[in-house]
């Protein structure tokens, strides 16, 4: 016993201590001294056994607190992952380490790093979230390991991740979770390629390295973030400086260019000192894109790509470059266009000094608005006598014409009222283009309840309306709506040409055609009822004149043939029934019918004005004949059925 003590002290190894019980057998001992040897030598292997793993037990955790030290250590988060996965393989002797990240917007998992992978497992690989031992893992907060994962009938198979665990031949698998507060990130796995069942103190280690990785991770990452808004705080710092050093440029230049356009100097000199302060060519068009001033040379301009830019540059308020290395700028006032700077810069402009166009455009603004209320002050009469005629039709007409001539304006020739309503809050640029339309028209412009009104010298409102919408459609880059009427030769029909042109405008609006143009002439029967002075005879000739007319003439029945075939819905055979004739008869009176009114007066618009044409006509005729004393009863002669002549304002 007192050898087994020596060699246990001299931590022999367990074959000595069998070496000695064996001879000891052999020397002959009696039973009782050979069974105390074996319990003593059990008791010997026992403590050997205790000192080994107490020994391995001393090197893991010396292991482990290397590993706890190196991942102290600054690195960044590629390198950390890269320094557990390698002492995670080391520490437990496996053939390879990996670590996986839970991606929480598809709700798998992607390899993020990998140590002694073979090819199948690279970084970026990705694996269902609830498939494996990981989910397992994060589920119970704890290690879990399989010592054959292909053959574990205990895990959650899925043919993805089995085919990557057998292309990389892997058999022992223990995964621990990354877990920082409550929020489980990812799994560091170990693995080998050998079926091995993993002790109590393998889990254990497993546990630690996993909990000491999830601490180093979440400190990595927050350092990365926190490095990432300190850049950032110095970036905003760095903006800021260049931001107000470009604010102290800005007012500079605005505060010069906005003194001397107060300065009473004309535009001509204020577009001077734009040219030299920005070292560009400088042109400046009105609101009608008709040039105003100019210094130094612009390079030649597509006019298309010009007038495309003008409207982005209007609808946005920002200045817009062309391919040519000009740029145009809208000149504004509140929310209407005055005019539009163009300027082509020496050099390319950069982000700083694209704010300084603007700043040139609002000191040109400060003057057409001080030179617009020079002129209005000059000369505020014209828009007030429009304004009176809409306001106070019950003044004597002499009295406007006498206030029209002071101003050199013939209130008894033809005109024509044209309102005008912009669709898309383009007000304030369609008012000021108005106010420019009526002077070089000679005509008058008032604004009332948000639509432009124009009473204009001419004999034909259809045209002024469709003039004034192919102007200022493309002006504006927006839709406009156009009502017209007229003409009126004399001041106390003005008002009522104003209500006409407004109801056209309300009638397309409601037949849902904004952005059209119309007078009572251009929409038909809804003419007659818009007008307060076009006769309905007018639209009845227009409409079906020439059935009247060849019935007058041949003695004909196409009129009733018409009017019978509407009444039948459109049914040929029908309306020979009620007409008492043969169908092929009413087929041929057809036929006569398009020849007389066109191919087309069966479409549904026209088809309309046409059953409105005979009402009025059979209304006409009714009512002539009650004058007469006659029956009351449809017209059966053609004589009857024509009568276009008699059809007056009075007789409708």
């Amino acid at each position: 016993m007192l050898t087994i003590l020596e060699l246990l002290a001299a931590e022999a190894p367990p074959a000595e201590l069998e070496d000695l019980v064996r001879r000891a057998r052999t020397a002959g001992l009696d039973d009782v001294a050979v069974s105390q040897l074996e319990r003593a030598e059990r008791l010997a292997v026992e403590v050997h056994t205790l000192f080994s793993r107490r020994r391995q037990r001393e090197a893991e955790l010396s292991a482990l607190v290397d590993t706890a030290r190196d991942l102290t250590l600054p690195y960044d988060l590629d390198a950390l992952l890269k320094t557990i996965t390698r002492r995670t393989r080391m520490l437990l002797g496996l053939d390879m380490s990996y670590i996986t990240f839970r991606d929480a917007a598809s709700g798998d998992s992607y390899v993020h790093t990998a140590e002694g992978h073979a090819s199948a497992l690279t970084v970026g690989y990705r694996v269902p979230y609830s498939s494996g031992i990981g989910d397992e893992a994060i589920g119970k907060s704890v290690p879990v390991w399989t010592p054959d994962y292909l053959s574990d009938e205990r895990v959650r198979h899925t043919d993805v991740l089995d085919e990557v665990v057998r292309a990389e031949g892997l058999r022992a698998i223990i995964a621990a979770p990354l877990t920082f507060g409550e929020d489980a990130f990812g799994v560091l796995y170990a693995a080998g390629r050998n079926v091995r069942h993993f002790t109590v103190g393998e889990v254990s280690l497993m546990s630690s390295l996993g909990d000491m990785a999830a601490v180093a991770i979440e400190k990595t990452r927050t350092l990365e973030r926190t490095h990432a808004d300190v850049a950032n705080l110095q970036s905003d710092s760095t903006q800021a400086e260049s931001r107000l050093s470009e604010l102290r440029r800005r007012e500079d230049l605005h505060t010069r260019l906005v003194d001397h356009a107060l300065a009473g100097n004309g535009l001509n000199s204020l577009v001077a000192e734009v040219a030299t302060e920005l070292r560009a060519a400088v042109l400046v068009l009105d609101a009608e894109h008709r040039p105003l001033s100019r210094y130094g040379t612009l390079p030649s301009l597509d006019e298309a790509e010009v007038l495309r830019a003008c409207h982005a540059a209007s609808k946005g308020q920002v200045p817009v470059a062309v391919t040519t290395g000009t740029w145009v700028v809208p000149v504004v006032a509140g929310s209407e266009e005055l005019a539009v700077l163009l300027l082509h810069p020496g050099e390319p402009l950069d982000d700083t000094d694209v704010p300084l166009l603007s700043v040139a455009a609002q000191s040109l603004a400060v003057l057409l608005q001080v030179r617009r209320g020079e002129e209005a002050a000059a000369s505020p009469f014209r828009d007030e006598l429009f304004e009176d005629l809409l306001a106070a039709p019950r003044r004597p007409a002499k009295q406007f014409i006498q206030r029209a001539q002071r101003l050199n304006i013939d209130l008894e020739r033809p005109h024509v009222v044209v309102v005008i309503r912009p669709e898309g809050g383009a007000q304030g640029r369609a008012a000021s283009w108005a106010a420019s339309y009526a002077r070089r028209m000679d005509g008058f412009r008032s604004i009332q309840n948000g639509c432009i009104a124009l009473l204009l010298p001419a004999s034909d409102s259809s045209a002024a309306a469709r003039g004034v919408s192919a102007e200022l459609t493309p002006l504006l880059g927006q839709p406009v709506t156009v009502g017209a009427a007229g003409p009126v030769s004399s001041p106390d029909l003005v008002r009522q040409a104003h209500q006409e042109a407004l109801r056209c405008l309300d009638a397309l609006v409601s037949l849902d055609s904004v952005g059209a143009y119309a007078s009572p002439a251009d929409l038909g029967f809804l003419g007659v009822l818009l007008s307060d002075n076009r006769d309905a005879a007018s639209f009845i000739a227009a409409t079906i004149g020439p059935i009247l007319d060849y019935d007058a003439q041949r003695m004909t029945e196409l009129t009733r043939t018409l009017d019978a075939y509407f009444a039948a819905g459109g049914s040929p055979t029908h309306a020979a029934e009620s007409l008492h004739v043969h169908p092929n008869t009413v087929s041929r009176r057809l036929e006569r019918i398009t020849e007389l009114l066109g191919g087309d007066w069966l479409k549904p618009e026209r088809a309309l004005e046409v059953q409105v044409a005979l009402r009025l006509q059979r209304t006409h005729d009714l009512l002539r004949r009650q004058r007469s004393g006659g029956p009351a009863a449809h017209a059966d002669s053609p004589e009857q059925r024509s009568g276009l002549a008699s059809f007056s304002d009075d007789s409708a």
